[in-house]
C-alpha cells in the first residue's frame, strides 16, 4: 500500500512571530522555517507503517514555494522514498480549500491507500484540509488520530475528542490526521540526509491540476495580542469578592 503525505513549510515553533509595522502580515524576513510540527508526526507514522510492512511506498507531498523543497527533502531524510512539490509564487498564501483540491489531483495521480496528514499547521490553525480532502475525495476520515493501526482492508483510528477517546474503523482508501500525542517524530540522521538529495523530488503547479489559488478571503488586519495586564492582591475573601463584583465578573 502507498502513503501519501502532506508536510507544510512554517516557522519554526521556537520562533516567536513578528507582524509587520503596517499590520498587513506576519514578518517571514530572516525567520527560521521549518516542517509544520504536527505534519512531522504523519511522516513518522507513514514510517512507522513502513517498518511493519504495510506500507510499500511513502510519498511527500507539499503546496507552497521553492523553498518547500527544503521541508520535503526533511522528509525525504526521515525516511520518505519520493515527493511531489505543488509550486506557487514566494508569498502567496492558498488557502485550505484551494489546498485539499491540489491534494486531490495528486492523490488521483499516485493512488494512494492511505492519505496522511496533521491535524493543522501552526500558522493558521486552520484544521481543513485534512476534512475537505476527504469530503473531496469521498473517503473516509479519522481525524485527531492518537493511535493508527492497519487491520487488512481497514484502518482503525483512535481518535482524540472532548470527552476522552474514540475508536473508529474505516475501509480503506481514507483519510486520516495526526494528532500530538500519535507518536515522537525522529531526528534525520547524517547518512539519510545525504541520501535524500539524490531521492526523486517532483516538481507541479496548481495549474496541472485545473485549480485556482485565487484568494476568497481577504486579511484585513494582523495585530499582536494585548499585553496582559498585572494582577493584583487582595487581603482577604471579602475584599477578593468586592473586587469581582467591581469588574462585572459575577
Amino acid at each position: 500500500m502507498k502513503a501519501l503525505v502532506c508536510v507544510k513549510r512554517v516557522i519554526d515553533y521556537n520562533v516567536k512571530p513578528r507582524v509587520k509595522s503596517d499590520g498587513t502580515g506576519v514578518d517571514l524576513a530572516n525567520v527560521k522555517m521549518s516542517m509544520n510540527p504536527f505534519d512531522e508526526i504523519a511522516v513518522e507514522e507513514a514510517i512507522r507503517l513502513k517498518e511493519k510492512g504495510v506500507v510499500t511506498e511513502i510519498v511527500a507531498v507539499s503546496v507552497g514555494p521553492a523553498k518547500a523543497q527544503e521541508t520535503l527533502r526533511t522528509a525525504l531524510a526521515m525516511g520518505a522514498d519520493r515527493a511531489v512539490l505543488v509550486q506557487v509564487d514566494d508569498g502567496v498564501d492558498v488557502e485550505p480549500l484551494a489546498v485539499a483540491k491540489i491534494i486531490k489531483g495528486v492523490v488521483g495521480e499516485e493512488a494512494p491507500g492511505l492519505i496522511i496528514t496533521g491535524k493543522q499547521a501552526i500558522d493558521d490553525d486552520s484544521n481543513q484540509v485534512g476534512q475537505m480532502l476527504a469530503a473531496l475525495l469521498g473517503r473516509p476520515q479519522g481525524t485527531f488520530a492518537n493511535e493508527v493501526t492497519v487491520e487488512g482492508d481497514s484502518v482503525v483510528v483512535k481518535r482524540e475528542i472532548d470527552g476522552g477517546l474514540e475508536t473508529v474503523k474505516l475501509a480503506l482508501p481514507a483519510v486520516v490526521t495526526t494528532d500530538l500525542r500519535l507518536n515522537e517524530p525522529r531526528y534525520a540522521s547524517l547518512p539519510n540526509i545525504m541520501k535524500a538529495k539524490s531521492k526523486p523530488l517532483a516538481t507541479k503547479s496548481p495549474a496541472d491540476y485545473g485549480v485556482d489559488i485565487a484568494p476568497r478571503l481577504k486579511t484585513l488586519k494582523v495585530a499582536e495580542p494585548a499585553v496582559r495586564s498585572a494582577g493584583i492582591k487582595v487581603a482577604d475573601v471579602d475584599a477578593l469578592v468586592a473586587k469581582v463584583k467591581e469588574l462585572g465578573i459575577a
